[in-house]
């Protein structure tokens, strides 16, 4: 049986006994990582409120456990797991036997990292996924969830979909925890829980041997470094900030109708405001004006004169796309009544932002899409990194400067030295990557280089290519974007209008993970054509 997690507690008492606390009422097999810990004297308040909780956890396990209390020490060593203090408390999965299958540990869960798992051979590894959501975002279709389009489980996928091994197989799984640092010496991962700031939870470190690391941590969005962004502002790159940027329009749309509002205060609130001019921006923005034409002056017209959008962007918006398209995009963005900004935000304050000539937008909702950069984990990690500061990868997705680690994604980015440029952070690039090494790991499995240092000596095959097929965005009113040229220099067929509206949804539709994903999708979208937007606010 291959080791099972946090199945087992330990505790040495001061006459020298160790007594197990297993979780699972069973006797821990050998090759299972005992959890040892070591709690801090605690004052007489706090062993109260402990030996409260845990009088409270015999009472709802006596029947079932009643062997566990034969012990005289079991109670006084098993009472710090509940203490209130924050006891130094290790677990984790041991490296693997040699009757164990390989393990592969993927830290992350998105573009990258599930389409590893979705083609990862499991009858030749245990798969195991740190990651602090459980699920992956199919991010093309996550600005139509923002006014009510799409549903959020639309766009939505549970990992234990994409790979079903993670939920059945006794040597895979799915942890909810973040990584926080790497032994590359060891071979192990170190993690903590996340508990979303539950004060009655204490967050869990824990330790994760592996035979081959697959980091595939994604990106964050960049700020730039300007003062207020991550105060006041909202991203959209996960469904929770799809939530809150929902939450917050609806919200503003209903107190703008309260009586006694000022004018001055009734445009702020309903100036939504959106920095960057990228896909994510333009596709949020023509989304927003659909809304604004097609349901808020129906439901709120009582205030649907003062509502409007103003995109601010450096540069050009959408600047990788062709300048046929980039014009058309302006003009049917403006019609749409979408305010086109040019300039630099310098300071972002709690009701307006200021840019560097000076002038002051005031806002009711700001969303920041300014692309992204690496993370601060990243960042820390003692690899080797390209331009940019990513972790920096070979032609074969590996990390050079560390045996059995592989990077993918946003996070990583090539060596000078490969003399390739650093791919965009895009999800065709990560979801390529992602199958890529997939095939490549099934092949080191197959040969016999699966178990740790012992893939040195196979030959790895080809090495990874990436080809561009194109970019696509909608831009609202049914129209949308289509360029399918393979690099920016190059020429190649430039699509737009309703023609290219139907290839956008044709082809995102497809490209959801699950059917059954696929129907939600298909679903909300002709609910949405039939009777309008959804505008609950829950």
């Amino acid at each position: 049986m291959p080791p099972s997690f946090f199945s087992a507690a330990s505790q040495t008492t001061t006459d020298g006994h160790t007594d197990l606390l297993n979780f699972g009422h069973r006797k821990p097999e050998p090759k299972q990582t005992q959890l040892f810990s070591e709690a801090k004297q605690s004052n007489s308040t706090k062993q109260s409120k402990s030996m409260s909780l845990f009088r409270n956890l015999i009472q709802l396990s006596t029947s079932k456990s009643k062997p566990l209390l034969q012990n005289p020490n079991f109670l006084f060593t098993s009472l710090s797991h509940f203490t209130t203090d924050t006891p130094t408390r290790f677990a984790g999965l041991e490296p693997t036997k040699g009757d164990e299958k390989p393990r592969v540990v993927v830290l992350g869960s998105g573009w990258a990292g599930c389409r590893l798992m979705k083609g990862i051979d499991t009858d030749l590894y245990d798969v195991v996924c740190v990651s602090p959501r459980n699920h992956m975002v199919f991010t093309p279709l996550l600005a139509s969830t923002c006014v009510g389009t799409l549903e959020f489980r639309s766009v939505a996928e549970p990992i234990g979909r994409i790979q079903p091994a993670i939920s059945k197989a006794p040597g895979s799984y799915f942890f909810l925890a973040n990584c926080t640092s790497l032994d590359t010496e060891k071979q192990m991962v170190h993690c903590e829980t996340v508990t979303d700031g539950l004060d009655t939870v204490d967050p869990w470190r824990f330790k994760i041997s592996y035979d081959k690391l697959v980091i595939a941590l994604g990106a964050e969005a960049s700020t730039f470094g300007i003062r207020g962004v991550k105060e006041h502002a909202i991203f959209l790159r996960e469904v929770h900030h799809a939530q809150e940027i929902r939450r917050k329009l609806l919200l503003n749309l209903m107190l703008s109708d309260m009586p006694g509002l000022s004018e001055e205060e009734k445009s702020r609130l309903l100036h939504c405001v959106v920095v960057g001019g990228g896909p994510t921006g333009v596709e949020f923005s023509g989304e927003l004006s659909d809304f604004i034409l097609k349901d808020v002056r129906q439901t709120y017209a009582h205030v649907k004169d003062y509502i409007h959008v103003t995109l601010i962007e450096a540069n050009e918006i959408l600047s990788s796309f062709d300048d046929s398209l980039r014009r058309y995009a302006t003009k049917q963005l403006t019609k749409s009544g979408v305010h086109l900004v040019r300039g630099i935000v310098k300071d972002v304050k709690p009701q307006k932002l200021i840019l560097t000539d000076g002038t002051e937008v005031p806002y009711g909702l700001l969303v920041w899409s300014t692309g992204v950069g690496p993370s601060s984990f990243v960042k820390s990690l003692e690899l080797s990194k390209s331009p940019g500061g990513r972790i920096g990868i070979d032609e074969w997705l590996r990390v050079p400067s560390v045996p059995d680690v592989f990077a993918i994604g946003d996070c990583s980015g090539f060596l000078e030295s490969t003399g390739k440029p650093v791919l965009p952070a895009l999800a065709q690039v990560a979801e390529r990557q992602g199958k890529y090494l997939a095939n490549l790991l099934n092949k080191i499995g197959k040969d016999g280089g699966g178990r740790r240092t012992s893939g040195e000596e196979v030959e790895l095959g080809d090495p990874f290519v990436y080809r561009h097929l194109g970019s696509m965005a909608t831009i609202g009113r049914y129209k949308a974007l289509v360029d399918l040229r393979q690099s920016k220099e190059a020429k190649g067929l430039a699509l737009k209008g309703f023609a290219s509206w139907f290839i956008w949804r044709s082809a995102y539709l497809t490209r959801v993970i699950s059917w059954r994903n696929r129907f939600y999708v298909a679903i909300n979208w002709a609910t949405t054509f039939v009777f309008g937007r959804d505008i609950s606010r829950i």
